[in-house]
């Protein structure tokens, strides 16, 4: 299958890639946003990387900038690395609007703010286009316990779970705790896997094996969110993963699934990201029915949520044969280990095609979009 034409790209295009950002994914995000600029500059693009520092404060790299081995500590302090900045995210992004050639902004942010539709609200103010989801589906991606509630609305099938907010918890510890046993009596397992509402790449995440794990289980999770989701555990769950590209929902490119054999009890950060620890394979060992049930569920999960571009969207396969959906990540890792970018190979796809690719799309995206700016006669006066 020949990778489609790119059709927006108009010659030269400027990117500025976006990545680092203040949440517990920053450092993952280094990876992703590095290799992503890389890709483009050797694709032909005119590129320029911003590092967005825990703190939240923009910091422009020298033109030319190539992570080359740097550990992600290096971008602790960017004047290191000659940056220019400090600036607050609202000045970058107006200067970036300013320019005779405004670039397109390539988020390559993970979690909170970048991810959830927080930048993509002020990319739209700025009036910058930008790669991946808008506001709505960024915002529904990140918050599990939304996306759950909405997915399984129109039929999808999700874990069962509970929410927890940090509030009752402090109010009343023994009454969720009560609530939880309840819960995980009715599953018929003990085992509850813990996790903040807002967060990925299972930071927070905890698999608690026992009711005495339950309570530091939320503590973690509420560490990072206020609201932790206890899911029912999937006993002998395999991690399946989909690749969808696209715009239009009618038309939505899907690869996969890939796999994932978790290094650890289940795919934790240090399974996700310390190489050699897990492995990974594009071409899951799933029968053609599961494999066309999958693709399916994939497709009604983006166009649920509303995605745009990209995302990745994750699958468990019980020992029972029954396929859930997990979550959809619309900002999935571009790294060396990730399965969403290296999936689409089957497509014919390369790292930089999928770059460029997402490109193309937020470029199309902006270009379809109603120009209008409201005047006085257009008010119910």
């Amino acid at each position: 299958m020949p990778v489609p034409e790119l059709r927006h790209v108009p010659a030269q295009t400027p990117v500025a890639v976006v990545f680092g950002g203040p949440s517990a994914e920053h450092d993952v995000s280094i990876v992703s946003g590095t290799a992503i600029a890389e890709a483009l500059v050797r694709a032909g693009y005119p590129v320029e990387q911003w590092c967005l520092g825990l703190d939240g404060a923009w910091w422009r790299l020298p033109d030319g900038h190539r992570r080359d081995g740097r550990p992600q500590s290096a971008y602790d302090d960017p004047t290191s690395l000659g940056a220019a900045g400090p600036e607050r995210a609202a000045e970058a992004l107006d200067r970036l609007a300013g320019r005779d050639r405004p670039p397109l902004v390539f988020l390559a942010l993970h979690g909170p703010f970048g991810e959830d539709g927080t930048v993509q609200a002020l990319c739209e103010a700025a009036g910058l286009a930008y790669t991946g989801s808008g506001v709505t589906a960024s915002a529904i991606g990140m918050d599990k316990a939304v996306f759950k509630r909405l997915v399984r609305g129109v039929g999808l099938p999700v874990a069962d779970w509970l929410e927890v907010r940090a509030a009752r918890w402090a109010a009343d510890s023994d009454g969720v705790l009560a609530s939880l046993d309840a819960f995980a009596r009715s599953t018929g397992d003990v085992r509850l896997m813990v996790k903040p509402s807002r967060l990925g790449s299972s930071v927070g995440m905890t698999l608690a094996h026992r009711p005495e794990e339950r309570g530091p289980a939320l503590e973690e999770a509420f560490r990072f969110d206020d609201v932790a989701l206890a899911e029912r555990y999937v006993a002998g769950a395999r991690d399946l993963e989909v690749s969808v590209i696209g715009n239009d929902p009618d038309a939505l490119e899907v690869y996969g699934p890939g796999e994932i054999m978790s290094g650890h009890e289940f795919y934790d950060y240090q399974a996700k990201y310390t190489a050699g620890l897990s492995q990974t394979t594009q071409t899951a060992e799933v029968t053609a029915e599961q494999r066309a049930a999958i693709l399916d569920l994939a497709r009604a999960a983006y166009r649920a949520v509303g995605c745009e571009g990209f995302a990745r969207v994750d699958f468990l396969l019980g020992a029972d044969e029954r396929v859930l959906v997990s979550e959809v990540n619309t900002i999935p890792g571009f790294t060396p280990i990730s399965l969403f970018p290296t999936l689409p190979a089957a497509g014919g796809y390369t790292f930089a095609d999928v770059c460029a690719r997402a490109v193309d799309l937020a470029l199309g995206r902006a270009a379809s979009r109603v120009a209008h700016r409201t005047t006085t006669s257009d008010l119910p006066r």
